[in-house]
């Protein structure tokens, strides 16, 4: 065989191993393929999130007082319907609701259907002795600071779908010392107004009753939310159903 012909056949060989260990090719594909996976861990293939928490906030003022039976109705309905990492708080209305002590019960429930059944018993039981313990009625009705609170726990829950039942006539009566301008942030989050009860005063002039509904619908879409009314009670299983 020739020197050229040798030389050739050497630099054929040194061209294919350069070939194979990289070249424009090779690192265009490379290139590709980290863009593909980079916009994958960016949101493209990410799975929706399917967890639910709901904040039921009851009224505990003089007007309404004897509504509160139905709290724990509500209470048990979503026990029942939600699932491991769903999450559920109940809170009560009084002369002053943005606090800690307003939140009666809350759990977020574990993965393992044997502890989160044992939450939902405690959460239960924390409800009950309340509602048992309950005696004197609050004085005065400090809606918006009950809904600060549940818009606070929702949002730091941040599930994928949020809810905040409201048990109230949703007649705002706030002490004298109370500053309730700050701003509501209920963005995504589904109000359900239930058993908007009627006061005595709304008989003489049913305007009023009306004009309490529509204000805190306006408030609730100004905030971010959604608004539906609940009025019957026997229907709160039809309205945790239809979330």
């Amino acid at each position: 065989m020739s020197t050229r012909h040798t030389m050739h056949s050497a630099g054929t060989r040194r061209r294919v191993r350069k070939v194979r260990r990289g070249g424009p090719w090779k690192r265009a594909v490379a290139a590709a393929g980290s863009a593909l996976l980079l916009a994958l861990l960016t949101g493209c293939g990410q799975p929706a999130d399917h967890s639910r928490a709901a904040f039921v906030l009851v009224d505990i003022s003089s007007d309404y007082a004897a509504e509160l039976g139905n709290a724990r109705t509500l209470s048990n309905y979503l026990l029942a319907d939600l699932t491991s990492g769903d999450s559920l708080a109940v809170g009560f209305i009084d002369n002053s609701s943005f606090s800690e002590r307003n939140i009666i019960a809350r759990a977020t429930f574990d993965h393992r259907p044997s502890a989160a059944n044992t939450q939902k018993r405690q959460f239960q039981a924390e409800l009950d002795a309340f509602i048992e313990r309950f005696r004197v009625p609050a004085h005065h009705s400090d809606v918006t600071g009950g809904v600060l609170l549940a818009a606070d726990y929702l949002q730091e829950v941040g599930a994928g779908r949020s809810y905040l039942f409201i048990l109230s006539d949703l007649h705002e009566d706030l002490p004298p010392w109370l500053n309730r301008e700050t701003p509501v942030d209920l963005t995504g989050v589904e109000v359900i107004a239930v058993n908007v009860k009627r006061q005595r005063s709304d008989n003489n002039d049913p305007g009023a009753y009306r004009q309490r509904i529509a204000a805190w619908r306006e408030r609730v879409e100004e905030s971010g939310g959604s608004w539906r009314v609940v009025n019957d009670p026997a229907r709160l299983e039809n309205a945790v159903a239809g979330r």
